[in-house]
């Protein structure tokens, strides 16, 4: 799998996430914004079909006023291979 630079974090030189009690685990967010609730669910339904990721976490908006008002969000990490991991 060859990586997106688009997708990648960059890293300040020297930080470290080892501490067990902070725990920081880098995580992208990805928004499916819809006319319907079910639209929103095929939109994100596809493109994780499509994309190696680890989904963490899911929220919803209502977005009042709006052509698309029903909003889902994604939570997610890359899943890499295990010999660029």
């Amino acid at each position: 799998m060859v990586l997106d630079p688009n997708f990648c974090l960059d890293v300040p030189e020297g930080f470290d996430d080892s501490d067990a009690e902070t725990g920081v685990h880098p995580m992208a967010r990805k928004l499916f914004p819809a006319r319907t609730a079910a639209d929103a669910f095929k939109k994100a339904h596809e493109w994780v079909r499509d994309h190696r990721i680890r989904l963490s976490d899911v929220s919803w908006d209502f977005f009042h006023d709006e052509d698309e008002p029903y909003c889902l969000s994604i939570y997610f990490t890359f899943e890499l291979d295990t010999e660029e991991s």
